[in-house]
């Protein structure tokens, strides 16, 4: 004789009666129109959260197009601003060795005139007047 008080057969009734009601609850949850309502009002706010998100990502895309805008005219202007300080630069140079040519020219009539200024006095001395 077995100590199972409840039989094979009972414990089978008890669970397709289980699976009848738990069945009969999602039917009658399934045909709810309050529940219909929730699914709708999840949906619409789902909906809602998928525009958002579409709008927050073109607003990042515009965004990231103007600061690449910016950068790019910022480039823009560090690369003129580059190459306007090699024209000075340039310029300055020019203007140097100008000066510098200037310098030499005068260095060199100074020198003539020293080296006429001796050959004279070296003839007035070898002549005497």
């Amino acid at each position: 004789m077995s100590f199972k008080v409840p039989d094979l057969q009972d414990r089978q009734t008890s669970a397709a009666a289980a699976k009848k009601a738990m069945l009969e609850r999602f039917r009658a949850a399934s045909e709810d129109p309050a529940a219909a309502q929730r699914q709708a009002a999840r949906i619409s706010v789902n909906e809602a959260r998928l525009a958002r998100m579409a709008a927050r990502e073109e607003a990042k895309k515009v965004r990231q197009a103007e600061l690449a805008e910016l950068a790019a005219r910022e480039a823009e202007l560090v690369l003129q601003a580059e190459c306007e300080a090699e024209q000075a630069k340039i310029r300055a140079a020019a203007e140097e060795a100008e000066r510098q040519a200037l310098l030499e020219a005068e260095q060199k009539a100074a020198r003539d005139a020293r080296y006429a200024a001796r050959k004279a006095a070296k003839k007035v001395r070898r002549r005497g007047y």
